[in-house]
């Protein structure tokens, strides 16, 4: 499963590792990068990780989720 979370909110690469590690804390096996300049994430990850769970996850640490695809 391949999720493109696009992410509002994120200004620094502080931010970016914020939502990189709240994500990777959802499935440690996930590949996931978060790109600053396009305010977006790409998870991927072979577990049934629910989308509401990645926009918590991110939303835990102070950022908002606009969408996820």
């Amino acid at each position: 499963m391949k999720k493109v979370i696009s992410i509002e909110g994120m200004s620094c690469k502080h931010c970016a590792m914020r939502v990189e590690n709240s994500l990777k804390a959802l499935d440690e096996d996930a590949k996931v990068k978060v790109n600053l300049k396009k305010n977006e994430a790409v998870f991927s990850s072979k577990n049934g990780i629910k989308d509401e769970q990645i926009k918590n996850a991110i939303e835990e640490v102070g950022y908002q989720v606009i969408s996820i695809e």
